[in-house]
């Protein structure tokens, strides 16, 4: 009896196996014009002053052997400026709203020394202030973005910052800028009203944020040439109330948007697994949680319908990513924790969340740039690498301000235990010269799966893809092994005119570029 249910058991695995490489996901790609685009500011990044993200990621000693513009490190803003990184968002995240920004101006000798009681009780010298900010923005080539206090400051603390940036005419603030070594104004747009005011940027409700919203923005100016783009402090996660109230209450007339805050966690707050030591029921979990933003997305977009049916608003994911366990000999308060090929999909499938909802979602910025939480960039002394998350946004700034293409598709399930999640899902664009870029991933960690896209329009003459994998869900690229997880070609997909049929490996990532 042992025995034939053994051979039962074996026939059964053996076939629902068969039965799972045979089944074939269709995706349907509308090339049809639909006019929304992916904004460019999908793929914006955050650097708080937090750890070794500013001093010692971006701004390193003067001493250090490594190429330096000033203190600004010049490796690390070649690879963010080959990725095209859009915006930058500073000076927080929570460390916004005890930041004083006249503390980090003038001669670096003179500057107030303070201390950042949010992050480890850190002596700040303020050696890296609004002029090194923007000139890392110059650099970069990128929109800063700049998060004001609210929570500890004043609306006429948030005015005078204000005139100084972006003011090209005579007054004692343009003068002080001109002193301290900028003739011309920064022309500085994106400007967030607070941070997490519901939580570490003063523990407000809703009603009391609404007022204060309405105060500060009511006297940050708008100087001629510096258009304003002012951001609300927006929801954490699933707080719709918050969405309610503040676009019942103000209307966000005078904003750009209003941002909402979303981490991905590999269990819970108070028992965050391992960066690097996991499992599959950690990794199920991790990838989970993070299609949830899907969910939260929806439901804040559909009461802000209520109150701007035309989409006029964006909503600003401005803090996003996977938040773990720090690494092993490290200090709690700084978050450093490494990035497997697992981050990879989860970015992966953030960011094809996002450009499927960029008639609303207008900017999002991922936690956080250098070696803070799910960094793009570690650095250890003159020694820098490139995490997995950095290649999944080299290969998606294709869809950088692309126009968006609809996919239509029944993804197969992932199953673990009792719980099961989409195995697939993907983002579609095309670009101002004619090309398609797909991006798809495959969240199962065991299964190859079959697919075939139909692209209405029109018939395409080539193909050409590349592959993000590794053998691993936990493989990392260390100091050692700097290349364990980074892109490779993938010749395995066949085009016939407008038909594309390919086998997605397991836990993988696949670009397409369809000519």
């Amino acid at each position: 009896m042992k025995i034939r249910e053994l051979l039962c058991g074996s026939l059964l695995l053996l076939l629902a196996q068969k039965a799972f490489a045979q089944s074939n996901v269709v995706l349907q790609v509308s090339d049809d014009p639909n006019h929304s685009r992916i904004s460019r500011f999908i793929y914006g990044h955050f650097s708080e002053d937090l750890g070794r993200c500013i001093y010692d990621g971006f701004w390193v000693d003067s001493a250090l052997p490594v190429r330096k513009q000033d203190r600004i490190r010049v490796d690390v803003v070649e690879a963010l400026r080959r990725i095209h990184i859009p915006v930058l968002r500073w000076p927080g995240g929570c460390f916004a709203d005890q930041y004083h920004w006249r503390d980090g101006i003038g001669p670096r000798a003179s500057r107030t020394r303070t201390v950042n009681t949010t992050w480890g009780m850190v002596e700040d010298e303020n050696s890296f202030g609004t002029h090194e900010f923007l000139e890392l923005c110059d650099l970069l080539h990128c929109e800063p973005y700049i998060a004001s206090n609210v929570g500890t400051g004043s609306p006429q603390e948030m005015e005078a910052w204000l005139e100084y940036l972006n003011y090209n005419g005579n007054s004692a603030l343009t003068d002080l800028r001109r002193i301290n070594g900028h003739e011309k104004p920064w022309h500085v747009s994106f400007w967030g009203v607070g941070n997490e005011s519901w939580g570490c940027g003063g523990s407000m409700t809703p009603e009391h944020y609404s007022n204060e919203y309405k105060r500060f923005s009511e006297f940050a100016k708008e100087y001629p040439g510096s258009p304003l783009k002012l951001i609300a402090s927006g929801a954490n996660a699933d707080d719709y109330n918050w969405t309610d109230v503040l676009m019942k209450n103000t209307g966000l007339w005078n904003a750009w948007g209003i941002s909402m805050h979303y981490y991905t966690v590999a269990g819970s707050w108070d028992h965050k697994s391992s960066a690097t030591h996991f499992g599959e029921t950690e990794y199920f979990k991790a990838l989970k949680n993070c299609l949830h933003l899907e969910e939260l997305i929806n439901h804040h977009s559909a009461i802000m319908d209520v109150y701007d049916p035309g989409k006029k608003k964006a909503l600003v994911v401005d803090e996003w990513g996977i938040w773990t366990n720090v690494e092993p000999g490290t200090r709690p308060e700084f978050l450093y924790q490494q990035n497997s090929l697992r981050d990879a999909l989860i970015a992966a499938s953030t960011l094809n969340i996002f450009n499927n909802h960029c008639q609303r979602v207008k900017m999002a910025n991922l936690a956080q740039t250098v070696n803070v939480l799910q960094a793009l960039i570690l650095t250890d002394k003159e020694k820098m690498l490139l995490t997995p998350t950095y290649y999944v946004f080299d290969l998606y700034q294709s869809h950088q301000d692309a126009e968006w293409l609809p996919i239509q598709f029944s993804s197969p399930d992932y199953s673990f235990g009792n719980d099961k999640i989409p195995a697939i899902n993907a983002s579609a664009s095309r670009d101002s010269s004619g090309v398609v870029h797909i991006t798809v991933v495959n969240l199962d960690p065991g299964h190859a799966i079959p697919v075939s896209f139909n692209i209405t329009g029109k018939n395409y003459k080539s193909i050409k893809g590349q592959i993000l994998s590794s053998a691993r869900f936990t493989d990392i690229n260390s100091f050692d092994k700097p290349d364990q997880v980074i892109p490779r070609p993938f010749g395995d997909c066949h085009l016939e005119g407008n038909q594309i049929s390919m086998s997605i490996p397991a836990k993988s990532l696949i670009l397409l570029e369809i000519k």
